[in-house]
């Protein structure tokens, strides 16, 4: 998979907040007045936003690009000229909570390394503002609460980037499960991962939350739940490096094990040195799966009956984005919300203390 270099950004850490570890479920008074489409600020202009996120927001009918964050300037200048962006819409680190005063922004999707993403979710709730947040949600589980919490006290909505669940194939073998079509599951096969040749880049840094898990390794961990509609119970994982120059401090390539309640096993793979893209769900009567699981466009898949997963959609960003926007203009609760981001993370964070002790690990509620 070929990237495009981001932008490193410098962060200081912000002071914790206590919070419980309860889930939020319901969804917030709307403050965002009725619209025909909502305005959306997009914070961080890296390889995400500007091959992908900004472009599909060309394509969006429920939502609109409406302001930048940066701290390039000669970034905010092109996007300016090439997507018409207002002067007044273009902020900078220094300056943002002052998002809070424009009536032109209703959504902050925040697209930022994931050391990142807990402060500005903060900050975007504290504004008033509905938070769409790129995966990995945090770096940590007790980030994700905060960020939860944020939105839960200042009554806007959060949802987790998480495109795939928003696909029509991936849909199609969530439905699957619910309905049962090839019975009870009984195993998943889940990969995830590409070469990225990279060797100076915050992916490879432990402090700006880097690492194959909190990267590529959501897809498989997040499919292994999606798919059987289950909390894994325990995790033993083991991870690995080929380059130990580059991948100091986290590991290249991560191998987990999944326990799910009933006997129900995963099996999940990542990295960011070998490729790989695939999802199998094995039955009683059968089996599905979907090969390539999480590219950007070209999901397929089939099923032991012989039946093809190939349904085709635009763009799969613009589809994202517009659902979020219509749950919120609709007040509907949010297709993945926090809550799904914080479910991840806190197996995230087992399989890191799984690494280190080299002991499976149990997942507590």
């Amino acid at each position: 998979m070929k990237m495009k270099s981001r932008r490193k950004f410098l962060s200081q850490s912000f002071a914790a907040i206590a919070g419980s570890a309860m889930a939020w479920n319901g969804f917030p008074a709307i403050k965002t007045q009725k619209k025909n489409s909502l305005g959306v600020a997009l914070v961080g202009l890296g390889y995400y936003s500007t091959d992908l996120l900004a472009p599909a927001l060309q394509r969006t009918k429920n939502c609109h690009l409406a302001a930048i964050v940066t701290g390039t300037p000669s970034k905010a200048e092109s996007w300016k000229k090439q997507y018409g962006i207002a002067d007044k819409n273009i902020y900078n680190y220094g300056n943002f909570d002052r998002i809070a005063d424009n009536p032109d922004i209703d959504v902050i999707y925040v697209v930022l390394p994931p050391s990142m993403h807990a402060e500005y979710s903060i900050r975007a709730a504290k504004a008033g503002k509905h938070v769409w947040c790129e995966k990995p949600m945090a770096v940590t589980a007790g980030e994700c609460t905060m960020m939860i919490d944020a939105a839960k006290a200042n009554k806007v909505s959060l949802a987790i980037g998480y495109r795939m669940q928003h696909e029509p194939n991936t849909q199609e073998i969530i439905g699957y499960r619910k309905q049962l079509s090839y019975g009870r599951i009984l195993n998943v096969k889940a990969a995830a991962g590409y070469f990225d040749p990279r060797t100076d880049h915050w992916k490879q840094k432990k402090v700006m939350g880097g690492g194959c898990m909190h990267d590529m390794g959501v897809y498989p961990l997040n499919a292994a739940r999606y798919s059987t509609g289950l909390e894994p119970v325990s995790v033993k994982a083991v991870g690995s490096t080929t380059r130990p120059e580059i991948y100091k401090d986290v590991p290249e390539t991560v191998v987990f094990d999944l326990e799910f309640p009933g006997g129900v096993t995963a099996h999940c793979e990542t990295s960011l040195g070998k490729n790989y893209n695939d999802l199998r769900i094995t039955c009683e009567k059968g089996w599905y799966g979907l090969s390539p699981f999480q590219s950007y466009s070209g999901i397929e898949g089939e099923t032991s009956s012989g039946k093809r997963l190939n349904a085709v959609i635009p763009n799969q960003q613009a589809r994202q984005m517009d659902e979020d926007a219509f749950s919120i203009m609709n007040s509907r609760p949010m297709l993945v919300p926090g809550e799904e981001g914080w479910k991840d993370i806190k197996v995230v964070d087992a399989i890191y203390r799984s690494i280190a002790s080299g002991t499976r690990i149990e997942i507590s509620g």
